[in-house]
């Protein structure tokens, strides 16, 4: 009954995505993480050292476009997001991670 109006189950189907993000000031991840928690998906995150955030989100998929939407409109209070790249996109039989946190 989880079925959508096509007959599909994509409110179950677990996917996994690749985000660069290329930004013009300082991007704190803390914002990424209470988001990620917030909207339940795990992964990480990671500022580079060419001044970009790379990170990897995986959770229900209607879940994780919430993150992607966020990433790449909203993200950090003091941030302006000149780029985002999704890649890598794929469904998961199962989740690779238990949280979401901060890599460095």
């Amino acid at each position: 009954s989880c079925a959508n109006a096509s007959g599909g189950l994509s409110v179950l189907s677990v996917v996994s995505v690749l985000a660069l993000i290329v930004f013009s000031h300082y991007f704190p991840n803390q914002y990424t993480e209470q988001e990620a928690k917030k909207l339940g998906v795990v992964g990480w995150v990671k500022n580079t050292s060419q001044g970009t955030v790379t990170g990897q989100v995986q959770g229900p998929e209607e879940r994780v476009n919430e993150m992607k939407s966020w990433l790449s409109k909203v993200g950090s209070p003091s941030s302006r997001i000149d780029k985002t790249n999704f890649s890598n996109e794929k469904e998961i039989s199962k989740l690779d991670f238990s949280d979401f946190n901060t890599r460095y």
